[in-house]
């Protein structure tokens, strides 16, 4: 792409994210992603599709200042306590609002749900990447997708990986 600035989004599923590096064992840099998105995928816009709860709120701010562009869903809070914000409906249909205004599209998860998604960015040339969080665990809708639309936060453990801080 000569004399023109790659211009791509990334579509984050952060609750498919976030379970899938938890599962792995370690804790997600969100301030070290965002970094390699831009600097892997030339991201300008990062999306990040999260549940909305109230009390989040300072969790929230912290990835807005790390570059992240929120997009809430109401969550609903079942008796047994289990807190439900399901993001797919608002990723695809930011994906396809914007479609016109990225070159190229990161989608990051690891949910068969989208599997009609990503075939539709295939077909219209504007996939860069499937960026799947675990490589051992996803959906075999995923999976019939060609290799090179594919790569895996799994395998980023050494650049994202979230260290604490060591205090003197």
């Amino acid at each position: 792409m000569k004399g023109h600035e790659r211009n791509n989004f990334a579509f984050i599923d952060s609750q498919n994210l976030n379970l899938a590096i938890k599962e792995l064992g370690w804790t997600l840099d969100f301030a070290r992603f965002r970094r390699y998105l831009k600097d892997k995928y030339a991201v300008t816009k990062a999306y990040l599709f999260i549940g909305f709860i109230q009390e989040n709120s300072d969790l929230y701010k912290s990835l807005q200042e790390k570059g992240y562009v929120l997009i809430f869903k109401p969550t609903l809070k079942y008796k047994d306590g289990k807190v439900k914000g399901n993001c797919d409906a608002e990723l695809v249909l930011q994906a396809m609002i914007d479609i016109y205004t990225y070159d190229r599209a990161v989608v990051v998860t690891g949910d068969g749900d989208f599997h009609c998604l990503i075939d539709y960015l295939i077909k219209q040339k504007k996939l860069e990447k499937l960026l799947i969080p675990n490589q051992k665990s996803y959906s075999a809708l995923l999976k019939k997708f060609p290799s090179q639309y594919l790569a895996f936060v799994s395998d980023l453990k050494r650049k994202t990986e979230y260290k604490k801080k060591r205090t003197p």
